[in-house]
């Protein structure tokens, strides 16, 4: 038996905002990061909204990127002290991620992170508040899926919660949000977007459900990503509506390797200068993961599929991985992302030495593979990789060199 689990009710289109309105409650805790939302005006409209439905409104605010453990658990202590019926978190995927797992800890004081953590382990929430979640950005899609992902500065690992139990009641997807995005978050965002949605279709638990999400939403980054990174409004708008859909798609198909190997290099090299950011890991370590996937006789297959829907050509499914390959490496070319992490530099655009260090990089390389194969991601990837084979994988993402195993 398989689930397929989405949001109860998904507001969408121009002044979806205005739905916080019709919400019933007395209390809503409004989670929030770094300003930009205050800035644009949005926090303000959403507060009115909520105090327009009868709320009484408390701010959690200056949620960072790559949200720590620490910031989860104050979050969950300022929600046991205002006592909320509803969490409504807005922004990017790192507020919403925080107050998933803060939603965790207010429901279950006692509740360890290390508890959170256990993949579709957390017991039932609802008992004390409902979660309202409205995306700024047009990548992570939490605002509809099942997902969490939280970073432990001292380990310097980024740790996915998975459960259906932290899937939204209530995803707004207003496009009007989407527009403050500055560039580089656009590229790596929707990078991410096509990441879901591809890892989804070749995930082994993809379904009939999930299969024509994930295929539409490819089709749709495609055609809508890089015009809306040059400044196309009705793109960025189409783009919006995309991540979604790949949201919905992964959120019950899971992912694969390359959000493996994403979440365990994101912060591994933070004490270099800077982090992995994760929309550009994933475009970085995609193309290398479909080619060590197609190895897979299902995967190539798939892949094959993903290779027709866009209309790449190949008159066998040995070249249209190929052709897929060299689509999605033109397209980082088109965003400004770097190839490989040997690359990639302090400020995520290319530069000739990147901010890792090749023997800090080897050095530390053992750990984050054996750390990648154990991410939740990794189960449901296509194949399995050994030790020996994801270490193989991470350097051919360090030098930008090919798959050949």
């Amino acid at each position: 038996m398989a689930r397929f689990t989405l949001p109860r009710d998904l507001y969408h289109g121009p002044n979806a905002l205005e739905a916080l309105k019709t919400l019933p409650g007395k209390r809503a805790m409004i989670c929030v990061g770094g300003g930009s939302m205050k800035r644009f005006g949005f926090l303000d409209r959403a507060e009115a909204y909520l105090k327009e439905a009868g709320m009484e409104v408390e701010l959690f605010e200056g949620i960072e990127p790559d949200p720590s453990v620490e910031t989860v658990m104050k979050g969950a202590a300022a929600m046991e002290k205002f006592q909320p019926d509803w969490i409504v978190a807005i922004g990017g995927g790192s507020p919403i991620d925080a107050a998933k797992a803060m939603w965790i800890k207010y429901e279950y004081p006692d509740i360890t992170f290390e508890d959170m953590c256990k993949v579709f382990g957390i017991p039932p929430l609802r008992r004390k508040a409902h979660f309202c979640a409205i995306s700024s950005t047009s990548g992570t899609a939490t605002e509809v899926t099942a997902f969490s992902i939280i970073t432990d500065y001292e380990k310097g690992i980024k740790y996915p919660i998975a459960d259906f139990e932290i899937t939204p009641d209530v995803a707004i997807v207003d496009p009007e949000l989407a527009h403050t995005m500055p560039k580089k978050l656009v590229a790596h965002t929707g990078m991410d977007a096509m990441t879901h949605a591809i890892e989804a279709y070749v995930s082994t638990a993809n379904c009939d459900f999930t299969d024509p999400l994930a295929l539409h939403a490819i089709e749709m980054i495609q055609a809508d990503l890089v015009g809306s990174y040059n400044g196309d409004m009705a793109k960025r708008d189409a783009m919006h509506n995309a991540q979604c859909l790949a949201g919905m798609a992964f959120s019950n198909a899971l992912l694969g390797i390359v959000h493996s190997m994403a979440h365990k290099t994101g912060a591994a090299f933070a004490d270099y200068g800077a982090h992995i950011i994760h929309g550009a890991a994933n475009a970085m370590y995609l193309p290398k993961v479909i080619a060590f996937n197609a190895k897979d006789p299902t995967a190539k297959a798939r892949y094959g599929v993903i290779a027709d829907k866009m209309h790449l050509g190949g008159e066998n499914d040995d070249e249209k991985v190929a052709l897929l390959i060299q689509y999605l490496r033109s397209m980082n070319d088109d965003l400004n992302i770097p190839h490989c992490i040997g690359h990639y530099g302090a400020d995520s655009y290319p530069t000739e030495q990147g901010f890792v260090p090749e023997n800090v990089f080897l050095e530390r390389l053992p750990e984050i593979a054996k750390n990648a194969i154990a991410d939740a991601c990794t189960g449901s990837n296509p194949r399995q990789p050994s030790q020996e084979e994801m270490e193989k994988l991470l350097k051919c993402c360090y030098y930008d060199t090919e798959v050949d195993f």
